[in-house]
């Protein structure tokens, strides 16, 4: 055993809290001030007009601070030369109403909050919880569900339940039966599974259950054939040599071999890809579709049409309508009161604290690499993507005097409203740069937006080829390599000139 005395550096909880707070995006945050509600008995929420001036809602904290003007914990006075107490006799019989009521009962130590709702008003969140959507079932559940309508042989439908429960979200079976029969209590045969593959694919979506692209759209032709009312316009034999024998030639763009091949004319084989377009090559997706998470921005950028100069609006936050309750700060300086009692307000006073300051330093901080961030990317609110800036994040971090890492909490998952659209925060902030031929910084994203403009107004009968699309960007006074203008054309998912040809 021995003694040493050394420095070392430790973040303490309010540190973390205070990382953990700046990262989080904006509906994250509400979800965490709700979650310190509920935990956090001495943390209150005021419930005045979010759109009242500022400075009234600062008196009413002020007032709140001072004396609790919480009409649940009001004393109860009736004073028969004043008034006939209907008032507060109604008051009370509220309270009793409350005080019986079984949440209540269950859920009291942290229940404080209810008693803004005496007055018998409707609780917002179980409304809300009650009016939202359920779950959508998903593609096996969707599946399964067709699947007992059906009248199936006793001896497939153990088979049939087994391949629905290998059928991935995109709606294509890739297990082998081999690997199916294994998995399965009481394995099937092989003429079996095969047998209940084939009705697995008479279920909806159309295409379900195949094992390749090519089965996949052959099936969803075969759906379209049964439906009079959709099968017009279609020339299904057309459509399907073209699925089974020319798909390769189609991903090439190879136009005038298919029709040679066929003995029709390209307008004939143009127009039953059009028709095969409208198929779905991922049915699953139908179905079981993830839907996409809300955006709320986290800030609002526009011009100031009196300055010429572009302002910023913060969203509102959840944190200005925090507050430590009055009572329990009283409570916190009486003697008379245990000191078990005030240790735990003390507590979870301090804590509340902590998370109030720890909000408002994230509404600064983002704040200021927004502002940062609409200074120097003026141009780009002005002109577009392709007048995007080099930004480091080191630069914004010596600028703002902070650390690197701050910034890059800052910015993760932030969005900010502009004239040109939503755009997350952190599409500001250029992952690399190019020189151009006066020697002049351009970030990566500038550069791959012209060269989407490029394609984008090139002739689509004669397409511009990789070299070309070098000589286009250096006339713009962009000197890049051929192997570069290649590498961002297949960031973007822009095909070479051959299949992006036309006729």
């Amino acid at each position: 055993m021995s003694m040493r005395m050394d420095q070392r550096q430790v973040l303490t909880p309010r540190m973390i809290q205070s990382m953990e707070i700046l990262q989080l995006p904006l509906m994250a945050l509400q979800e965490r001030i709700e979650q310190e509600l509920q935990a956090n008995p001495v943390l209150e929420q005021r419930q005045d007009d979010p759109d009242a001036p500022r400075d009234e809602q600062s008196a009413a904290d002020a007032e709140a601070l001072a004396a609790d003007s919480s009409e649940g914990e009001r004393a109860l006075v009736v004073d028969d030369a004043r008034t006939d107490g209907a008032a507060d006799f109604d008051r009370l019989n509220k309270i009793a109403d409350y005080l019986e009521n079984e949440e209540f009962a269950t859920d009291a130590p942290y229940r404080s909050r209810a008693s803004q709702r005496f007055d018998g008003d409707r609780d917002g969140k179980m409304d809300a919880m009650a009016n939202s959507p359920s779950r959508g079932a998903s593609l096996a559940e969707h599946l399964l569900n067709q699947w007992s309508l059906l009248e199936i042989p006793p001896h497939l439908d153990a088979a049939g339940k087994a391949i629905i429960s290998h059928v991935d979200a995109s709606g294509y079976l890739r297990t082998p039966f081999e690997e199916i029969q294994r998995q399965m209590k009481k394995p099937a045969s092989l003429p079996e599974l095969h047998d209940a593959l084939k009705l697995v694919q008479t279920l909806d979506p159309a295409g379900v259950g195949a094992r390749h692209l090519q089965e996949c759209l052959l099936l969803q032709l075969d759906a379209l054939e049964e439906d009079e009312e959709l099968a017009q316009g279609h020339d299904f034999d057309l459509e399907r040599m073209l699925l089974r024998s020319h798909l390769k030639d189609l991903e090439l763009n190879r136009y005038p071999q298919i029709a040679k091949a066929l003995e029709r004319n390209i307008e004939e084989v143009k127009y039953a890809v059009k028709q095969l377009a409208r198929l779905h090559p991922h049915p699953g997706k139908i179905i079981g579709r993830d839907e996409a998470p809300p955006i709320t921005p986290d800030a609002t950028v526009y011009l100031d049409e009196d300055t010429g100069k572009y302002e910023i609006k913060m969203a509102r936050e959840r944190a200005e309508d925090l507050y430590i309750s009055g009572t329990y700060r009283r409570m916190l300086k009486d003697k008379s009161v245990q000191k078990s009692t005030r240790e735990f307000l003390n507590n979870n006073v301090r804590n509340a604290k902590w998370l109030i300051e720890s909000i408002m330093q994230r509404s600064s901080t983002v704040k200021r690499v927004i502002r940062v961030v609409v200074d120097a990317q003026q141009e780009f609110f002005e002109r577009g993507p392709e007048a995007l800036k080099p930004l480091p994040m080191i630069l914004v971090a010596d600028q703002l005097g902070i650390h690197v890492a701050t910034v890059s909490r800052a910015v993760s998952e932030k969005w900010i409203q502009t004239p040109r659209g939503v755009f997350p925060l952190r599409r500001f902030f250029s992952q690399g740069t190019t020189n151009t031929g006066s020697g002049e910084d351009v970030s990566w994203d500038a550069v791959k937006e012209k060269l989407k403009q490029l394609v984008d107004a090139e002739d689509k009968t004669n397409p511009l080829n990789d070299d070309e699309l070098v000589d286009k960007l250096k006339a713009q006074g962009l000197d890049l390599a051929r192997r570069t203008v290649a590498k961002y054309r297949k960031i973007l998912n822009i095909p070479v000139a051959r299949q992006r040809r036309q006729f």
